[in-house]
């Protein structure tokens, strides 16, 4: 109760201009402050260096079809290097998971009565008449993470 009466009025501004425009103002606000929590901890230049890295042993991976041993081996170098950059992204993730499982469950309980925040005429199989809140949060979440990740140059 008290969670929900503070994400109430500290989102009430952008809900002012409606729900799926305060859906998507609240998806671009976690974006970014998953994107700032990324940046800040993670080290970007061993990440620019390891995704590097793991491009060019991806390009060897092809030309090596014909050399098993050799393939194994390249590939578990990528395997490893994989490992460093999954290990090093791991930080932020858990950082900013409780906080947002948090504020998905305030949006579930605000926005669960809504019904289709963007709705279209024909009913398509599997999608129906319209996409819910989470179904608005998550593509427009994916639009914001991809533009907010090249302007911060985040790797």
């Amino acid at each position: 109760m008290v969670l929900e009466s503070l994400f109430d009025w500290l989102f009430a501004p952008l809900l002012a201009f409606g729900d799926a425009w305060g859906i998507i103002l609240i998806s671009l606000l976690l974006t970014l402050f998953i994107n700032i929590f990324y940046k800040l901890f993670t080290d970007q230049e061993l990440m620019k260096e390891l995704k590097k890295e793991l491009k060019v042993l991806q390009k060897e991976m092809k030309t090596l079809k014909d050399n098993p041993e050799r393939f194994l081996k390249v590939q578990k170098e990528a395997m490893s290097k994989n490992l460093i950059y999954m290990k090093h992204s791991m930080k932020p993730t858990l950082i900013t998971f409780l906080p947002l499982i948090i504020i998905f469950g305030w949006m579930r309980s605000r926005f669960q009565d809504a019904g289709d925040i963007v709705t279209w005429a024909p009913n398509v199989p599997l999608f129906g008449t319209g996409l819910g809140w989470l179904g608005v949060y998550f593509f427009s979440a994916i639009f914001f993470s991809i533009i907010t990740r090249k302007i911060m140059k985040i790797h």
